[in-house]
């Protein structure tokens, strides 16, 4: 099969990873990290927050110039929170551009496609009935991620089988209406828990809306085993996302199982969001944002869409943070508010350049 997706006739000849593109996501890494750990409440110098960071590599001993208060917000305050935003950012454009492959549809994304919707139900559950209580936003417990993933893989399985159910197939109009049919009926099901636990209810609003609060490196831990778990599923299976998009025939032809790769890319995806719901809250339009802007600057091919999305995702979501944390100081903006403000006019975008798609 290896050869057949490098060599088969019907297949475009998909571009691969340029080296400058790769380096331009790691570098946007490294400065969505500085900048994340600079800026806050407290303005620290970059150069020696960077210098700083170089000292936490084995054998580096470098003086940063900060002092012991300032050098314990960069390891113990910031640094955490900054790397927890890089991956769960990562996750959800890794996602969302999993998801636009698997379902041939510019607009499948964590949120929209009721992915989000039903991890957070999920964790909801767990919230309202006492798990972890009086620490669940702060320290997640271990129970957390497996209930998302849960309550994601059922959404994702609900809009599925709804879409097909039209008996219109499962075109993009279709999975979007069903996404949206699913996400209101979840959603409806979190305003009753809410209702019937009143006392839960700022606790849960406030993950609702999204968040990067941590205390220390406990929720990084907790995520890190999904997000590697996600990202090598789906980054070792981007070549079959391209034959999919050849459609089901064309795929058989030439030695892929369609249905296969569909169940095992939307299992590590549902996966890899309800981890990062889970840590994180309810964010959308990351799904959307980085892979669309991705397959605009630096090629169509899921080879380059992929890895890319990881790293700029993760770079976007830890730059956001920075914009919740700072554009209303002292007081803090949910970050989901903030990626919905983005969000909101380039899903417009999108929706206007995809009219032959959804039509």
């Amino acid at each position: 099969m290896q050869q057949a997706l490098r060599r088969g006739p019907s297949l475009p000849v998909p571009v691969g990873l340029r080296r400058r593109w790769l380096v331009a996501g790691v570098a946007a890494v490294l400065v969505a990290l500085v900048a994340g750990v600079s800026f806050g409440p407290v303005s620290l110098p970059p150069g020696s927050v960077a210098v700083e960071l170089l000292n936490l590599l084995p054998g580096v001993r470098l003086d940063s110039g900060l002092t012991e208060r300032e050098i314990a917000i960069v390891t113990q305050l910031r640094l955490p929170r900054v790397v927890l935003g890089l991956l769960v950012g990562g996750l959800l454009a890794l996602a969302g551009g999993a998801y636009q492959g698997v379902f041939r549809n510019p607009l499948a994304d964590p949120y929209l496609l009721g992915v989000a919707a039903g991890a957070g139900l999920a964790v909801t559950v767990v919230l309202t009935l006492g798990v972890g209580a009086g620490g669940a936003l702060t320290g997640l417990p271990v129970g957390v991620p497996l209930a998302a993933f849960a309550g994601a893989l059922g959404a994702v399985a609900m809009t599925y089988l709804l879409g097909a159910s039209s008996g219109r197939g499962r075109s993009p109009a279709t999975l979007i209406l069903a996404g949206v049919a699913v996400s209101a009926f979840l959603a409806a099901g979190q305003t009753y828990l809410l209702q019937r636990n009143a006392e839960s209810i700022q606790e849960v609003y406030s993950w609702l809306l999204g968040r990067l609060a941590t205390a220390g490196w406990h929720d990084v831990r907790l995520v890190l085993p999904y997000f590697l778990l996600t990202t090598v599923v789906v980054l070792l299976h981007r070549r079959e996302l391209d034959v999919l998009s050849l459609g089901d025939d064309e795929a058989a032809s030439l030695g892929l199982h369609p249905q296969r790769s569909r169940y095992l890319l939307v299992a590590a995806a549902s996966l890899g969001t309800a981890a990062a719901v889970s840590a994180s809250g309810l964010i959308g339009f990351v799904g959307i944002i980085v892979p669309h802007a991705v397959r605009l600057l630096a090629g169509s091919s899921y080879r380059v869409i992929l890895p890319l999305s990881l790293l700029f995702g993760g770079a976007f979501l830890a730059l956001t943070d920075v914009i919740a944390r700072t554009a209303a100081a002292p007081q803090e903006i949910p970050i989901g508010v903030v990626t919905a403000l983005l969000g909101g006019p380039f899903f417009v975008l999108v929706l206007r350049t995809s009219r032959r798609v959804l039509g």
